[in-house]
This record gives structure tokens, sequence and C-alpha cells, in this order.
């Protein structure tokens, strides 16, 4: 069982920035696709991003060059940079793990674990 726990969402202006964490608690894994989804009022759950046990990481066309994802494994915890936000942006963020990483990254269904999300509000 694994328990991921976001937290860093809030209101901002466009233009503006904001740092999603991602926690991870229970157990323990070495290899594991982290991704991150979100889902605004009336659409249906989007890829935004993800990063593999390795390293290597995966951006959908609609954030690549603004957000970011990093990771510290000492604090079982990924991250989202968020930069340059815009109203679009705007939606509930959930981080979801696969252990052992084995999956197409951008499918929701293909991971195991999701957390409660977080909001992401960007004003105009």
């Amino acid at each position: 069982q694994v328990q991921l726990v976001e937290s860093g969402g809030g209101l901002v202006q466009a233009g503006d920035s904001l740092r999603l964490s991602c926690a991870a608690s229970g157990s323990t894994f070495s290899r594991y696709m982290m991704g991150w989804f979100r889902q605004a009022p009336g659409a249906e759950r989007e890829f935004v991003g993800a990063i593999r046990w390795t390293g290597s990481t995966y951006y959908t066309d609609s954030v690549k060059g603004r957000f970011t994802i990093s990771r510290d494994n000492a604090k079982n915890t990924v991250y989202l940079q968020m930069n340059s936000l815009k109203p679009e942006d705007t939606a509930v963020y959930y981080c979801a793990v696969r252990p052992d990483g084995s999956i197409w990254h951008t499918f929701p269904n293909n991971y195991d674990y999701w957390g409660q999300g977080t909001q992401v509000t960007v004003s105009s």
C-alpha cells in the first residue's frame, strides 16, 4: 500500500509560479513511474507530466517549457514546478504512482495509487 499526499496548490495570477509537492509513504520501491495529472471542471483527467525512476521526465505539449518535474528521493517526494501559469492551467492536480514503472505514462488507468488532489487556480 502506498499513500500519496499533494500540497502546494493555491490561487495565483497569470504569469506566477507554484510548486506542487507529492509526498509518498507506505510501501517502498526503487523502480516507479510517478505521474502528474490534472482535471478541470467538466473535463477529463489530463496527463501533465511524469518522472520515471531512471530520472527521465515527460511532459504534455501544453506545459513543455513551463513545468518541470523533479524529485528528492531522500524525502520520498516529487515536485511539479509550474512557471508562467495560465488560466487554462486551472484544475485539480493529482499525483499518481505505478510501482516498477513499466507502463505508458500518459494513461491514468496505468497508475495504481493516487493522491487526493490539490487545487490550482490561475486568474487572468
